[in-house]
């Protein structure tokens, strides 16, 4: 079992994790995953999950996050609630006292687990993913809205149905206000050294025009190998849903190819399936996406530049001693999204930045950011 970042075995979540369980023990975590603190344990023979699973899984938002996608949907929970028996091989989840609700746990390993990196999915999982496609397309979102599954943003803030470009705007707004602008803010120098501004989302903002439209579904918008369960019996669960949304089908295909990293052969071919099941299960779902899916994944490179930059400097800045140790690692996954973005961010006449020159600008950064706390910390001892 991977075990995510520690966040004190006194937590709230925790401690009803324990009062939950089976015996009291048995539970572990906080499990990997930067949006929630979660924990499983092994369920009462008495709980109506315990029949098809042997443990469950509790969870809490983590407080004070910077959130780098845009969000839809209130609850997660409500929303798996409303999708038992419409989409296969998702997590049961159930409401217990207090208003808390508990997911079935998939006993199984991550796809990243049994996979070497950059290898295509198996025939069976290959088929599983394209009838998941299909029932996400086959969900009317009013139907959504009818089982009380409420939208964090108001009616008239809502795309009009099918407006695949105005889908795209508001993705791309998102990423350049709430995530460059705001969450930005403190790494603008940092951004700066790297040679990466918001002219970049500008320029793709100008062609969302070219978007033709495509009846909105139900998106997933993180299916990467960690989202992918495999259990005991081979078949194929998809996990973590908190940032799915109503929208443009063809997003969730981008997402998905970006996040998977195929070979050109297999991203070929769930292109394929992802057509195949999308216009069986809705006519027009896939209208023009050869020639559209060429401007989501752009977006979508460009965006893993601005989340990923920031998430690092993060990781850095967290502590002083060890931040070096991981510091060529982390920069090496910085310089690959500058890369796969380079030509969107520096154009078809420039280079990204090296691995060298990834390390030296968050050395730079580091090294200001930490002068300026320790100057504060001195002036506040000298009560000056």
């Amino acid at each position: 079992m991977t075990v995510g970042r520690a966040s004190g075995t006194g937590s709230d979540i925790r401690r009803r994790a324990g009062e939950l369980s089976r015996d009291g023990q048995g539970v572990t975590g906080p499990l990997n995953g930067y949006h929630h603190e979660t924990y499983a344990f092994p369920l009462p023979a008495t709980h109506e999950l315990s029949a098809r699973f042997e443990r469950a899984k509790l969870r809490a938002p983590r407080p004070g996050l910077l959130w780098f996608d845009r969000r839809c949907f209130a609850s997660e929970d409500l929303l798996l609630t409303a999708l038992q028996g419409r989409v296969d091989r998702i997590p049961e989840i159930v409401r217990v006292d207090g208003g808390v609700y508990l997911q079935g746990f998939i006993e199984g390993r991550t796809l990243d687990a049994r996979q070497v990196p950059g290898r295509g999915l198996s025939r069976r999982h290959a088929d599983q993913l394209g009838r998941f496609f299909g029932q996400l397309v086959s969900i009317d979102p009013k139907e959504l809205a009818e089982r009380e599954v409420t939208r964090i943003c108001a009616p008239d803030d809502w795309t009009a149905e099918g407006d695949s470009a105005a889908f795209l705007d508001r993705l791309i707004r998102f990423t350049e206000e709430q995530v460059h602008r705001d969450h930005g803010a403190p790494y603008r120098t940092l951004f700066d050294e790297l040679g990466v501004s918001a002219d970049a989302l500008v320029g793709l903002r100008k062609r969302t025009a070219e978007l033709r439209g495509r009846p909105f579904a139900l998106l997933h918008c993180d299916l990467h190998r960690k989202n992918l369960i495999v259990d005991r019996d081979g078949d194929l669960w998809v996990i973590d849903w908190e940032l799915a949304m109503i929208g443009d089908p063809l997003y969730d295909l981008a997402t998905h190819l970006h996040l998977m990293g195929y070979p050109k052969q297999e991203e070929a071919r769930v292109e394929e399936l992802w057509v195949t099941a999308v216009e069986e299960a809705r006519p027009g779902s896939a209208y023009g996406w050869e020639e559209d899916l060429p401007l989501l994944l752009a977006y979508k490179r460009v965006q893993s530049v601005f989340t990923d930059v920031i998430r690092t400097a993060l990781l850095l800045g967290s502590d002083a001693e060890s931040n070096w140790r991981v510091l060529p690692r982390a920069a090496w996954q910085v310089q690959r999204v500058l890369a796969a973005a380079e030509r969107e961010l520096y154009g078809a006449d420039a280079a990204a930045p090296s691995m060298r020159q990834v390390v030296t600008a968050y050395r730079n950064w580091f090294r200001t950011t930490r002068g300026g706390e320790a100057e504060t910390a001195a002036v506040t001892r000298s009560g000056t």
